[in-house]
C-alpha cells in the first residue's frame, strides 16, 4: 500500500509546479503500472522520462515522452531536466551513476520506490513515497484528478517545446545517423533498425558498453517490456541470453540483441542454443576488431561462427546493405 496520508502533499506540490517532470524506473515495469504513469502525464500535461532500465515504460511515440537517461540521452531529456522545477521520481532509486541522470542542483525531488532504503540515499528529497508503482501513482492520478480542471491548457506549449529541442537534437546527429561511410558507421546501423523493425512487434536489447549507448537514445518504442534495458556495470554478452528468454516468452516477436567484439567473444557461442531449440533470434554484431575504448584487439569472422553453430550468418560492409541483411 501506500501511506494515504502522504499523498495530497504530493498531489499539491506537482500541481503547483511550473515545469514538472516525472521520471519513471523500472518498478514501473514490476507493477506494470504504464496505464497509470500515462493518465498521470496527461491529467499534469507533464513530460515523462525513464530510467535506462524503465524504457519501454511510458511509449515514447507520445508527444510527451523525453526519452530515456542512460549514459548517452536524448537532448529533449537533458534539456527539461535541466528547466524543471519539480521532479517526480516514481519506481526509480535515484542512484548516483554514470549509466543515469544526474540530478541537478536546487530541483525539488518527490521520491516514490518499494524500497524505503533508497529514499535520501543518494538524491534529497522534499517528499517521498514508500509502495508499488500502480499503487503509488494509482493514488497521486486521484489527488492530482481532484485538483485540476479536465484541461490544464498547457500541453500543445510542453509538447510542441519537447518536439522542438529534440528536432535541433536529431538534425545533430543526422549526419553519423545517415552516414554512408566505410567502415559502416554504428549509428547508420542503429538508424536503419529503427526503420526497418516494427516495434510492435520487437523485443530489443543491447549488449552493456557501446551498443547500450548507440540504441538506447535512438530507438523508439511504445509497447511495455519492448525494450530490456540493462548494462550498467554488467558482464559483456548478457543480452544474447536475454534474447533468447524473450524468443521462448514471445515466439511471435521478433527478439534483436546488439553486441560488440568483447560481448560476442565472451558468449557468443551460445547462438547455438538457438538454433538447438530452435528460437530463432536476430543477433547483431558490430565488429570492429577491438574492445570499445579498451585499446583490446579482437580477431575473427563471427558470420562464419554463426553459421558453424547451425544459424544464419551474413557479414555487412556496406551501409546500403544493413536494411536488406
Amino acid at each position: 500500500g501506500v501511506d494515504p496520508d502522504a499523498v495530497p502533499a504530493v498531489a499539491d506540490e506537482l500541481v503547483d509546479a511550473e515545469n514538472p517532470v516525472i521520471f519513471a524506473g523500472q518498478g514501473v515495469h514490476y507493477a506494470e503500472a504504464f496505464e497509470e504513469l500515462k493518465e498521470l502525464a496527461e491529467t499534469l500535461e507533464a513530460p515523462v522520462a525513464t530510467s535506462l532500465n524503465g524504457k519501454s515504460s511510458f511509449p515514447e511515440s507520445h508527444p510527451l515522452s523525453l526519452g530515456a537517461g542512460s549514459k548517452s540521452e536524448p537532448g529533449q531529456l537533458a534539456h527539461f531536466l535541466d528547466e524543471c522545477d519539480v521532479l517526480f521520481g516514481v519506481g526509480c532509486s535515484f542512484t548516483e551513476t554514470a549509466y543515469g541522470i544526474t540530478v541537478p542542483e536546487g530541483k525539488t525531488v518527490i521520491h516514490s520506490t518499494l524500497d524505503p532504503t533508497d529514499i535520501d540515499k543518494d538524491v534529497d528529497s522534499e517528499l517521498a513515497l514508500v509502495g508499488d508503482a500502480q499503487i503509488v501513482l494509482d493514488a497521486v492520478v486521484d489527488a492530482v484528478d481532484e485538483r485540476v480542471d479536465d484541461d490544464r491548457g498547457r500541453f500543445d506549449d510542453v509538447a510542441d517545446e519537447i518536439a522542438e529541442v529534440k528536432a535541433d537534437w536529431l538534425d545533430e546527429w543526422e549526419g553519423k545517423l545517415t552516414s554512408d561511410e566505410t567502415p559502416i558507421n554504428p549509428y547508420r546501423v542503429i538508424n536503419e533498425i529503427t526503420n526497418v523493425v516494427d516495434p510492435e512487434e520487437t523485443i530489443i536489447t543491447a549488449d552493456a558498453g557501446n551498443p547500450r549507448d548507440f540504441l538506447a537514445p535512438f530507438y523508439e518504442t511504445d509497447e511495455p517490456l519492448s525494450y530490456i534495458g540493462w548494462g550498467k556495470t554488467t558482464q559483456l554478452g548478457y543480452g544474447l541470453g536475454l534474447a533468447l528468454g524473450a524468443k521462448v516468452r514471445f515466439p511471435e516477436k521478433l527478439c534483436i540483441n546488439i553486441m560488440g567484439d568483447g560481448a560476442i567473444g565472451m558468449t557468443g557461442l551460445d547462438f547455438e542454443t538457438a538454433a538447438r531449440e530452435d528460437a530463432p533470434i536476430l543477433t547483431i554484431h558490430l565488429n570492429n576488431y577491438e574492445m570499445a575504448s579498451y585499446d583490446t584487439p579482437f580477431s575473427g569472422d563471427f558470420a562464419d561462427v554463426g553459421e558453424a553453430l547451425g544459424g544464419y550468418g551474413e557479414r555487412v560492409e556496406d551501409p546500403e546493405e544493413v536494411a536488406p541483411a
